[in-house]
């Protein structure tokens, strides 16, 4: 498989499953040429609804076909997703426990060319908040198509988190094993653990390498699902490695990294280094540049790495004159 915007596995993925499920059914917010789901709606007319610019009907409706016996699959733009339609969400689908699927796509900063109207830096904080949603985000195509298959699978309301942009191939579908609330270690290491979500896998395995060539040995996880979090993997990688580094495109406030921290916090406390997009919103530009400017590429996560090395050696000593 050739690297693919996340979008079009999303898409392709659903016309496949569809076909194996009469009860799937798919609604847009006037964005199915950007989400793919315009492919579903070729396949499948009388099982796709564009409700327009229309985001929280959209959540209302899904509510009210999901508790009719279908399988509801809604989709916009993670921040519209989270926020315009948060309300409806919260209270028609969440609360009552129904198993839709929300498809945030454009997440983080891959909506590159619309700058911060269109850019999601928040859904994993407002969706992780939400009491009973599952929030996932794929790393690759791969795992794309695992999360929505087992998305569709699971019961109760799930979030898959979806990226713009093409994005390495990092897995083979035969051999990657796939959990909804289970992390993956992809890396074996010893001084260090990366712990990345979605498209900052990639990103991850860069740095580790980087950091391999100063001589320091980094673990890396795979942490699809953020919400729930896996962690007794955390707690492993804290006393195994001593120290953490959290990678996600989105604010360092209430995703992954608040996540890791809490566990880390509860279970095994060690330094924790959390990389992420600052307290601010987005902006316009190329996608890579944009990303570096906030402190998202290899060289700056390799940076967290050894700075959270450093405040363990200055913890371990600490702790060995106390």
């Amino acid at each position: 498989m050739s690297d693919k915007p996340q979008r079009q596995v999303f898409g392709e993925e659903l016309v496949a499953l569809g076909a194996a499920n009469e009860k799937l059914v798919v609604l847009d917010a006037d964005v199915s040429s950007s989400t793919q789901t315009k492919l579903f709606g070729a396949a499948y007319p009388d099982r796709f609804f564009n409700v327009g610019i229309a985001e929280a009907n959209m959540a209302s409706v899904a509510a009210g076909l999901a508790a009719s016996g279908y399988v509801p699959v809604i989709s916009t733009f993670a921040l519209f997703m989270s926020l315009k339609a948060g309300d409806q969400i919260r209270a028609q689908i969440a609360y009552p426990r129904l198993h839709v699927i929300m498809a945030g796509g454009y997440a983080g900063l891959s909506d590159f060319a619309d700058g911060a109207s269109h850019q999601s830096v928040e859904d994993l904080a407002v969706m992780r908040a939400i009491p009973g949603i599952t929030v996932v985000a794929p790393c690759d195509a791969t795992e794309t198509k695992l999360a929505i298959r087992a998305a569709i699978a699971t019961d109760g309301p799930v979030f898959l988190r979806l990226s713009r942009e093409s994005v390495p191939e990092l897995f083979k579908e035969q051999s990657h094993p796939f959990e909804l609330g289970k992390g993956v270690v992809v890396e074996e290491g010893e001084d260090v653990t990366l712990v990345a979500t979605g498209t900052m896998l990639s990103v991850a395995l860069v740095a580790r390498n980087e950091l391999a060539r100063s001589g320091v040995s980094a673990r890396v996880v795979d942490m699809h699902t953020v919400k729930p979090l896996d962690a007794d993997l955390v707690e492993k990688a804290a006393r195994q490695t001593g120290a953490i580094v959290t990678i996600e495109e989105h604010t360092i406030h209430g995703g992954l990294g608040s996540a890791v921290c809490e566990a880390v916090c509860e279970r095994f406390p060690v330094p924790v280094v959390r990389v992420g997009i600052p307290d601010r919103f987005g902006e316009s530009g190329a996608y890579a540049q944009i990303l570096a400017r906030a402190g998202l590429d290899a060289l700056s996560v390799a940076g967290a790495a050894r700075r959270a090395c450093e405040m363990k050696s200055g913890s371990t000593a600490r702790r060995g004159g106390a």
